[in-house]
């Protein structure tokens, strides 16, 4: 589906980005990586050993000026960020990858299934999977499961295992887990209304979250709604939750230092009843004196 020569099912898809980076980085890698990046990836790169450089998101002017300071390495981005939906510009970034030398890693968590061909991700969507090294992904998205995948060339499909301390070291996956991903798959790959109706859904809610007045930098599925301070964030959420909408909330370290946020993750199966109720639901939050959104 994807175009690479070999998928490694990892345990989840936090084992596949560490199992990655400590299989092709060391103490003399230059590792760039997006600010906004899973954490998963910076933790890989932090225990290879490797030297990180962060870039401001979705900065390809900082991505340069850290290429040019530091040298060539491996670049390592979300396709699309699981807090704020933000997508990379993934053109942009093939092109720095290729001006300065650099591998590309992926994760693909929130777009396999969802974009692309046969939901072959965003990196295939835009004709790219030649031109990317390694593509990563959390199977307990799309595919509903604890699991995770690498996909590669032979080479790396074959010596990641070998290196990587979660493959070492912890059990593999059972015959009857492979099982259920291959079912899920072949669902996966025929469900291309599916697909239509999460774009549609996910414009739609886009549209109405910012009439409202809400500061949404999604380009996708997800949506990260800013909320302040602890205190607010709470109270927001339970204002939501008492009125029948439930969204995550998010706070350090799986956000930087003094950010928090609700995200809405909505499928192809909502409807535009259900929507229209997490916009009014909103809408009154919104309007809502005892509650303020940054």
């Amino acid at each position: 589906m994807t175009g690479f020569d070999r998928c490694v099912v990892a345990q989840s898809g936090w084992n596949a980005n560490i199992d990655l980076l400590q299989g092709i980085c060391d103490k003399d890698t230059n590792v760039y990586v997006d600010f906004f990046a899973h954490a998963s990836l910076w933790e890989g790169a932090r225990i290879a050993g490797a030297k990180v450089h962060m870039f401001m998101h979705n900065n390809m002017r900082h991505l340069e000026r850290q290429l040019k300071r530091h040298g060539s390495g491996i670049i390592l981005v979300d396709s699309i960020y699981s807090t704020i939906g933000t997508t990379a510009p993934l053109v942009d970034v093939v092109s720095l990858a290729y001006k300065y030398d650099c591998a590309l890693v992926v994760d693909e968590s929130h777009s396999l299934g969802t974009h692309g061909p046969n939901g072959a991700g965003l990196v295939a969507e835009l004709g790219l999977t030649e031109h990317v090294d390694f593509i990563t992904a959390s199977l307990a998205k799309t595919f509903a499961y604890r699991a995770g995948a690498i996909l590669a060339n032979e080479q790396t499909a074959y010596l990641v295992p070998l290196l990587a301390y979660p493959s070492i070291f912890s059990s593999a996956m059972l015959p009857y887990e492979m099982d259920r991903l291959n079912a899920t798959f072949d669902v996966i790959v025929g469900a291309h209304e599916a697909r239509r109706a999460l774009r549609q859904n996910a414009d739609y809610l886009n549209r109405g979250l910012r009439s409202i007045g809400f500061d949404i930098d999604s380009e996708s599925q997800i949506f990260g709604i800013d909320t302040g301070d602890v205190h607010n964030t709470l109270k927001i959420r339970n204002f939501l939750e008492e009125n029948g909408v439930f969204g995550s909330v998010f706070c350090p370290p799986a956000t930087p230092h003094g950010k928090h946020l609700i995200r809405f993750s909505i499928n192809s199966g909502h409807t535009k009843e259900e929507l229209n109720r997490v916009l009014d639901v909103c809408q009154k939050a919104w309007d809502n004196p005892e509650l303020s959104f940054s």
